[in-house]
C-alpha cells in the first residue's frame, strides 16, 4: 500500500517505555528530521525540549495555530496534521500511531502511515495494537518492541477524600473536571487543571503548580493520555464512559490503558483506579491494562488524498471514494467535508466554482477547523465570509479581521468566558498561519499570538483562584457546622460574612461569590441577604434623590446608576413613551422595587422632553394644521428623520405656508432626507437609535456612528432602517451624513446637465473623500462614474494671457479648471438629475 524510503520502524509498546525520547534521539543523529505528535500542547513540549538541546535557530514549531520556521531549520516538530510531508528529511516519525483508528483524526495519521517517509530512516511510535495493520500496509516495516520502565497495578476504587497526593483524577466533559476541581479545592486545598482546549501557555502554567508542588492534585481530560509527561503515582477515572461528539460511549480498555500509563513515570511504579460514580473495572480489563495486552487493531480509518478539483462534485465524489484494502476503512464524513457539502448547495458558493482554482480555494477553506463549537451553521456561515473575501480580494481585508480580533481581546469574564475566546482566537491564529490569506502574516501572527498569550494568563489567574485558593476561614467551617452566621456589608457594597467576602451588590441586585458551590449557595444567598435588607431601604431613598446626572441609558437601552445596571427601557405603546423594567432583587421588596421604577420613570420621561424638544414642540404646536400636520405627525413619528420617498407625495402638495410652519420647527427638506436638524446631533441620535430599536424588537441595537464623521463604512449586518435613524444615508459602500448629503446635493444641483457633471473640490471637501472614493458614494447614489486626466497646456506668457482675456469671454470656472493638469471625474446620473 505505501512507497517505503529509507529505513522504517515500527517501535511499539505501552506508556512510559522512552518512545518520544528514542525518536528525538534518532531524529538529532540525522542533519535533519520532521516527528509529528498528536496534540499542540506535546509540539512545544518536544519543540522545547530540542531547542535546549541544539538551540532555537535550527528548530521548527509548525501547528495548525502556531508556526516558528528559522531561516535555517533542520529539525521540524509538528501537529501529525500540520506537519510538513515534502520536505525530504533524513528523519521522519509519527507519535501515537494508534490513533490511525480514531473516528475523527485517524484518517490523517493513516495517510501519514501510508505516504510519509525519511530518506534515511522512518519511525511509527505506538501501541502493541498497531502491529498487524501496519504490518498488512507498509512493505519491509521491521518492529521494535518496548518494554515498560515501571509497573502498573489496580489499586481498586477511592473516595476523593482519601484519594493520594500526586494524583490525577481524569474526567470527560469540562463540567467534570470542574466539579472535581472544586471538592478537591475543599477538600484537599486545591488542584491544577488540564484540559485539551487549553493553550500551552495556559497548560503549562497549570501543570507548574502541580509539578511544583503547590497543589498535590491534578484534575484533567483524557487529553493527559497523549504523551504528556507528568510525575503522576496514581490515575483515577471518575467515568468510564465518554461523549465522543456523536454518542456517549464506553472507554474501550487500550483507552482506558493509554490514560492509565500516565501514572509511575520512569522507574517509579504507578496505580489506576476509580472514584466516584465510576463503578469498579472488570477483572478482564484491570488484566489487559496491567499486562498492557489489548486486542489487535484491524481496520483503520481511511480517506482518498488523491482528490479531483475539476468541480464540486467531482471533489466530493473523490473525497467519499472507498479502499479496496480490506484495512483501510472508508472514514466518516470529517467536519471538513461536512462544511464542504453545506457550501456546495449555497447558489452563491456553488455559483462561483469556475475553475479548478475555485474548488481548490473552497476546499482549503473548509480546513479551517470549528473551534468555537457554536454550532454547524455558524461555521458554516464562517466559512462562507471567509471564501468570499478570498474569492474577491485575494486576502482577508485589514480593517474588518482586526474588528474581529479585537471584539476576543478582553480579559475580563470569567472561566468559561476567557475559554471562549481562547477558542475564538484559535480561528484567527489558523488563519494567520495561512499562507497569503492575510496582507501582512508576521503581523496577524504576532497579533494573535499577544492575544493568546494575554487570554491565557487570565485563563490561568482565573482557574488558579477558582481551584487554588484554600478556604480554611471561619466561614467554611461555620457552613459545614450549620452556625448561624453574622453578615455586613462595606461601603464598597462587598457582601461579607464571618469577614469573608461572599458577593456584591451591584445597585439593587446582590452578585453571589462565583466561586461558591451549590452546597454554600442557599446558605450565602440567606446571609448575604439579611445583611443587604437595610442598604436595599437606604440606598433606593438615596437612589430616588440622586440627581439625572448620575443616571444615563447605553445603547442597549441599559439604565444606569453610575457603574451600576438598575433597569432597562422596554417597548411601550408609544415610540416615545417607553416602558421601565428595573433591575432589583425580590428579596429588596416591592417598595424599594415600586421607588426605583418611579425615579427611571421621571429620568426617563425628562431626558426624551430633553432631547426631542424639537420634536414634541411641532406635535405639540396646534398652529401647526392640515397637510402640515400629516407631515410633522410623521417626521415625529420617525423620530425626526424620515426618507423624502417615504413622504413624496404629502411634500409635493405643501403650499409654501405649510412648509414654512414646519421649517419654524426646523424641519429641513432635503432631496434625500426630511429631517429635523438639532436632532442630528449625537445626544438625540443615540436616544433614536435606543427607541427604534425597542419599536423594532431588536435584541441586539446597533450602535451609533463615532461623532464628528462625514461618512462610515457601510455594516453589512446593519438592520434595515438603521442607516436613516442613525442621521445617514447608505451609499456604495459607505453610508453619508444626511446634512452633509444635503449640501453636496445643492452644490450639485447647480452644475448638473444631461452631460452629467465634475468633481469639484469644494465637493471632495465637504465628504472628506478622494475621487475614487468619490466615485464609489456617488454610484451609490445612482450616478455613473467617469475618470480622466485633463488636457496639458503650456504655460502662456503674462502679455499673451492679458491680450487674450481682452478679446476673449472669460471661461467658467470650471473650464478653467480643465485647463489645469489635475485628475477629473465625471458624474452622470442613472435615474435622476441632482
Amino acid at each position: 500500500m505505501s512507497q517505503t524510503l529509507g529505513r522504517v520502524t515500527a517501535v511499539l509498546g505501552p506508556t512510559n517505555t522512552g518512545k518520544t525520547h528514542y525518536a528525538i534521539e534518532r531524529m538529532l543523529s540525522y542533519k535533519t528530521g520532521v516527528i509529528g505528535l498528536p496534540l499542540r500542547l506535546l509540539a512545544r513540549e518536544v519543540y522545547d525540549r530540542i531547542v535546549g538541546l541544539r538551540g532555537p535557530s535550527v528548530v521548527a514549531l509548525v501547528t495548525g495555530e502556531e508556526r516558528i520556521v528559522p531561516a535555517r531549520a533542520q529539525y521540524w516538530v509538528a501537529t501529525v496534521e500540520a506537519m510538513p510531508t515534502g520536505l525530504g528529511t533524513d528523519f521522519l516519525a509519527i507519535d501515537e500511531i494508534q490513533l490511525c483508528a480514531d473516528p475523527e483524526r485517524g484518517h490523517v495519521f493513516t495517510d501519514r502511515l501510508l505516504n510519509a517517509r525519511g530518506t534515511h530512516e522512518t519511525l511509527f511510535l505506538g501501541s502493541d495494537s498497531m502491529r498487524g495493520a501496519i504490518n498488512a500496509l507498509v512493505p519491509k516495516v521491521s518492529f521494535s518492541r518496548r518494554e515498560r520502565f515501571s509497573t502498573l497495578s489496580y489499586s481498586g476504587p477511592k473516595k476523593i477524600s482519601r484519594m493520594p497526593a500526586r494524583s490525577a483524577i481524569v474526567g470527560f466533559s469540562v463540567d467534570n473536571v470542574y466539579a472535581i476541581a472544586e471538592l478537591l479545592r475543599r477538600q484537599k486545598g486545591g488542584a491544577a487543571v488540564v484540559l485539551g482546549a487549553l493553550s500551552p501557555r495556559t497548560r503549562n502554567a497549570q501543570v507548574a503548580l502541580y509539578q511544583n508542588g503547590e497543589v498535590d492534585h491534578l484534575v484533567a481530560t483524557d487529553a493527559i493520555g497523549m504523551g504528556l509527561n507528568l510525575d503522576i503515582d496514581h490515575v483515577a477515572f471518575s467515568a468510564l464512559a465518554k461523549f465522543d461528539g456523536r454518542r456517549m460511549r464506553a472507554l474501550q480498555p487500550n483507552e482506558l490503558g493509554q490514560i492509565a500509563g500516565r501514572a509511575g513515570r520512569y522507574l517509579n511504579p504507578g496505580s489506576f483506579g476509580t472514584t466516584g460514580e465510576a463503578g469498579t473495572l472488570s477483572p478482564e480489563v484491570v488484566a489487559a491494562i496491567e499486562t498492557h495486552r489489548f486486542s489487535p487493531i484491524k481496520a483503520l480509518q481511511w480517506r482518498n488524498r488523491r482528490l479531483e478539483f475539476g468541480t464540486l462534485s467531482a471533489l466530493i465524489a473523490s473525497l467519499e471514494r472507498t479502499s479496496d484494502h480490506e484495512r483501510l476503512m472508508r472514514t466518516r464524513d470529517p467536519d471538513d467535508l461536512i462544511a464542504l457539502k453545506t457550501l456546495a448547495e449555497i447558489p452563491d458558493i456553488s455559483g462561483r466554482m469556475n475553475s479548478a482554482r475555485d474548488v481548490k480555494l473552497l476546499w482549503d477553506v473548509c480546513q479551517l477547523p470549528d473551534f468555537r463549537n457554536i454550532s454547524p451553521g455558524e461555521h458554516v456561515a464562517l466559512l462562507s465570509r471567509v471564501f468570499g473575501f478570498l474569492a474577491d480580494k485575494a486576502q482577508l481585508p485589514d480593517d474588518w479581521l482586526a474588528a474581529q480580533i479585537a471584539r476576543i481581546d478582553r480579559v475580563d469574564g470569567d472561566i468559561d468566558t476567557l475559554s471562549k475566546r481562547l477558542a475564538y482566537i484559535r480561528t484567527w491564529t489558523y488563519v494567520s498561519q495561512r499562507k497569503n490569506w492575510v496582507n501582512d502574516e508576521n503581523h496577524w501572527r504576532g497579533e494573535t499570538r499577544a492575544v493568546e498569550d494575554r487570554l491565557s494568563d487570565a485563563l490561568h489567574a482565573r482557574l488558579t483562584q477558582r481551584f487554588v485558593d484554600r478556604r480554611t476561614s471561619v466561614l467554611l467551617r461555620r457552613l459545614k457546622q450549620k452556625e448561624s452566621l453574622v453578615a455586613q456589608v462595606n461601603d464598597k457594597g462587598d457582601v461579607l460574612v464571618e469577614d469573608q467576602f461572599v458577593g456584591r451588590l451591584s445597585g439593587f441586585r446582590f452578585q453571589q461569590d462565583r466561586n461558591a458551590t451549590p452546597e454554600e449557595a442557599k446558605t450565602l444567598r440567606a446571609a448575604g441577604i439579611a445583611a443587604l435588607m437595610p442598604e436595599f431601604n437606604l440606598r433606593s431613598d438615596r437612589f430616588y434623590n440622586a440627581p439625572d446626572t448620575e443616571i444615563d441609558f447605553t445603547e442597549q437601552g441599559g439604565l444606569m446608576w453610575g457603574n451600576a445596571a438598575v433597569g432597562k427601557l422596554v417597548k411601550g405603546d408609544d415610540i416615545l413613551a417607553p416602558k421601565v423594567e428595573v433591575f432589583v432583587d425580590d428579596e429588596a421588596g416591592p417598595d424599594v422595587a415600586e421607588k426605583v421604577r418611579r425615579r427611571l420613570g421621571h429620568f426617563v420621561e425628562r431626558k426624551i422632553a430633553a432631547l426631542f424638544e424639537p420634536l414634541l414642540g411641532l406635535k405639540n404646536d396646534e398652529t401647526v394644521t392640515g397637510m402640515a400636520r400629516g407631515v410633522g405627525f410623521r417626521v415625529v413619528e420617525e423620530l425626526g428623520v424620515l426618507p423624502r420617498a417615504a413622504v413624496a407625495n404629502e411634500i409635493k402638495d405643501l403650499d409654501q405656508e405649510a412648509r414654512g410652519l414646519l421649517r419654524k420647527h426646523g424641519i429641513r427638506f432635503g432631496q434625500y432626507t426630511i429631517f429635523q436638524q438639532l436632532m442630528l446631533k449625537p445626544a438625540p441620535t443615540r436616544l433614536r437609535l435606543v427607541l427604534w430599536s425597542l419599536a423594532k424588537d431588536l435584541t441586539e441595537f446597533p450602535e451609533a456612528p463615532p461623532p464628528g464623521l462625514v461618512t462610515v463604512p457601510a455594516m453589512i449586518e446593519a438592520p434595515e432602517g438603521y442607516y436613516e435613524k442613525a442621521g445617514y444615508r447608505l451609499a456604495g459602500p459607505r453610508a453619508i451624513r444626511i446634512d452633509m448629503l444635503e449640501r453636496l446635493a445643492d452644490l450639485t444641483r447647480s452644475q448638473d446637465s444631461r452631460a452629467g457633471f465634475e468633481a469639484t473640490p469644494d465637493m471632495l471637501s465637504i465628504t472628506g473623500m478622494t475621487l475614487d472614493q468619490f466615485a464609489e458614494l456617488m454610484t451609490g447614489l445612482g450616478y455613473n462614474a467617469e475618470k480622466g486626466e485633463r488636457e496639458k497646456v503650456k504655460a502662456e506668457t503674462r502679455a499673451r494671457q492679458q491680450s487674450r482675456q481682452r478679446t476673449t469671454p472669460k471661461a467658467p470656472p470650471m473650464v478653467l479648471r480643465h485647463r489645469r493638469k489635475w485628475s477629473k471625474l465625471m458624474m452622470q446620473s442613472k435615474a435622476m438629475k441632482l
